[in-house]
């Protein structure tokens, strides 16, 4: 975290892998496109699951069609990746909806502070936990702008600002959800002292 209110922006460990991985991709390597398919999709694929359920394989496969064909117009390192992919899955997710004549639920503008409690503890322990099938069932449980946040930043590892572009949103908003969303499934699985008492507004720390 920067100085108070300048999010951080958040790195995956394999964002230098991947950012290089699609420059070669974008220069025709096949290889390396497959190298960043593998990075990308299991966070692609869970962000899906939470909003198509058992159809995030075949929309899946429809992203990154246009994935492939778009990949020469992406300019960015790999943070910048795997938003551009989440935008496109999103649209291709809202369009399977679509089809299966299905409305997102709509979402209420909620105010841009948002509280966490002062110990970071309790929020890790609840995003480790969501690395099981469990929790990513119950991820899908959650309104449906609180679970594209959770996913978005938990799942596919974007910051605020970034996950705020995909559902075109403000940050503000998006930060809310996502607290929101992870309060309630820190006491679905348990995990003690989360409350709405001393506490501080969420960085982008991840």
């Amino acid at each position: 975290m920067g100085q108070r209110g300048e999010p951080r922006r958040v790195q995956q460990p394999y964002d230098a892998e991947l950012g290089a991985a699609v420059a070669r991709a974008q220069e025709g390597d096949e290889v390396a496109f497959a190298a960043a398919y593998r990075i990308v999709q299991p966070g692609l694929l869970g962000y899906l699951r939470g909003i198509v359920g058992d159809d995030a394989e075949d929309v899946a496969s429809d992203a990154w069609l246009e994935i492939a064909r778009d990949l020469g117009r992406f300019r960015g390192d790999g943070a910048g990746f795997r938003g551009w992919t989440a935008t496109i899955a999103r649209h291709r997710a809202l369009d399977h909806l679509r089809r299966l004549r299905v409305r997102p639920r709509g979402t209420t503008l909620e105010q841009d502070a948002l509280n966490l409690p002062d110990r970071h503890s309790t929020q890790d322990e609840a995003l480790e936990s969501l690395s099981t099938e469990y929790a990513l069932e119950l991820v899908a449980g959650l309104p449906r702008d609180q679970a594209e946040a959770v996913l978005l930043r938990v799942v596919v590892g974007l910051d605020g600002p970034a996950a705020a572009r995909v559902l075109g949103k403000r940050p503000g908003a998006v930060r809310t959800s996502a607290h929101r969303g992870l309060k309630r499934l820190a006491r679905q699985l348990g995990v003690a002292g989360v409350t709405d008492e001393e506490s501080r507004t969420l960085g982008e720390s991840g």
